[in-house]
């Protein structure tokens, strides 16, 4: 998961809060994608994040893995799977970027 690149055009259309180890959403620790047309940017503040991604939703061993340290971040394309890891001492949030003109009314998809 190379830095993939945003088109300029795109806004952020949603942003979470910020997440520790105690109030990560349990979707974000198993199987899931962001939805057609949305960008995941998964912005590191403190501690780390391991991000896995599959080859398809029943895939079970990660094709790509990415640590992303305090003061990084990493982007993931729309609808690939994965799932994250956080250190004990992580603070994270997300950016959901998507087209202005083609905004989507799901941002993300479970298993």
């Amino acid at each position: 998961m190379s830095h993939q690149l945003i088109d300029p055009s795109w806004t952020i259309q949603r942003s979470t809060p910020f997440f520790s180890k105690d109030t990560v959403p349990a979707s974000l620790l198993s199987h899931h994608n962001t939805a057609a047309g949305v960008f995941g940017q998964l912005v590191v503040m403190r501690g780390t994040v391991t991000y896995f991604g599959f080859a398809d939703e029943n895939a079970t061993e990660p094709e790509l893995t990415v640590v992303i340290e305090a003061g990084k971040f990493a982007t993931s394309p729309p609808q690939y799977w994965h799932k994250i890891e956080v250190s004990d001492d992580a603070q994270f949030n997300i950016n959901f970027w998507s087209d202005p003109a083609q905004r989507a009314d799901k941002l993300v998809n479970t298993k």
